[in-house]
């Protein structure tokens, strides 16, 4: 059995109810898995699957004001629990949706998401609302998070009106999503370490989209420049830490949506462990085949690395059931 970590959906209603966004229609037209069922279903048989359903792309708070966000979110996350509900076969369990825009209405939503529909974590979009992780606004969500002992699912998102160079009006060659978002992800990451948040908050589990991005090919850069700037720089930002700066970074778990890539996996391995790494496609977005050849590829990919047995079934179901605290 395969436990798909990050996999997404669109509920029909909440998808109905969603104001529009210029993805939008493309997004169900280019992958149906994205809300039919059916169609879903068909991929998750073919290869064995079982999913942790995570909500999709937009962040409520991008399209919806904080009063509308917070009635959207609950709608989204009712929705959820009612497909874990009836197809008990199929999905594991869900995964929040948090109206980002309303901190207040957020740490609510976060009570009944998990204490009366029993999701599983919640999902929250890196940066929020332009804002670093590490903005003291967000520190009650970390908080309870950390109390619940579930994990915080990080997506990253960066729109094409972002420019790559200042003297460009916006992002050219889609440059912004195919490697703006691993960078946002990665940026993220940093917030979290160098801003204390798992020193304030040790028990705190964030899972990271893409395989930890771009840290774990960085490894040495980190270490290099940071034990440097501690030995020589006498920064601030590394004055409050307990840990060497790169333990921190081997405290994120992450997910194995790498398009397929196996020396993308090894390198996650090495610098993370068997531990800190679940199986996760992202299907089935970013799939021209609408989501059977990112599920297949990935899935290749893992039984292809030069690890134990016993490390790829970590992976793929072990490391999703003790994390989310699901059923042997």
């Amino acid at each position: 059995m395969k436990i798909d970590i990050f996999p997404h959906i669109l509920p029909k209603k909440y998808m109905e109810a969603l104001p529009n966004f210029p993805e939008k229609k493309s997004i169900i037209d280019v992958t149906p898995a994205i809300s039919d069922l059916e169609f879903r279903f068909r991929i998750m048989d073919k290869y064995d699957v079982m999913q942790v359903l995570t909500p999709a792309y937009p962040p409520i708070e991008d399209v919806a004001d904080p009063a509308k966000a917070a009635d959207l979110a609950k709608l989204a996350n009712d929705e959820l629990a009612e497909l874990v509900t009836k197809y008990p076969d199929r999905f594991v369990g869900a995964v929040a949706c948090l109206p980002m825009n309303n901190i207040d209405a957020a740490l609510k939503e976060v009570d009944r998401a998990i204490s009366e529909l029993r999701l599983k974590g919640v999902l929250i979009y890196v940066p929020t609302n332009d804002k670093p992780p590490d903005s003291p606004e967000f520190m009650p969500l970390y908080e309870k998070m950390a109390q619940y002992n579930l994990p915080i699912w990080l997506h990253p998102r960066r729109s094409a009106d972002y420019p790559d160079y200042r003297t460009t009006e916006k992002s050219m060659y889609s440059i912004y999503h195919v490697f703006g978002w691993p960078y946002e992800t990665t940026a993220a990451m940093a917030h979290f370490v160098f801003g204390g948040i798992f020193d304030k908050f040790p028990n705190l589990k964030i899972i990271t989209h893409h395989a930890g991005a771009m840290v774990p090919y960085f490894e040495q850069r980190i270490r290099c420049f940071y034990d440097k700037a501690e030995m020589n720089l006498g920064l601030e930002y590394l004055q409050g830490l307990t840990k060497a700066p790169i333990d921190y970074f081997k405290m994120f778990y992450n997910d194995t949506a790498t398009s397929g890539s196996m020396p993308g996996l090894m390198c996650a391995y090495a610098f993370f462990g068997a531990d800190h790494l679940l199986f996760g496609t992202d299907m089935p977005l970013g799939d021209s085949q609408r989501g059977f050849r990112i599920t297949r590829q990935i899935i290749e990919a893992i039984e292809q690395m030069d690890i134990p047995d016993a490390d790829k079934k970590k992976i793929f179901e072990d490391n999703a059931r003790q994390l989310l605290r699901l059923p042997i």
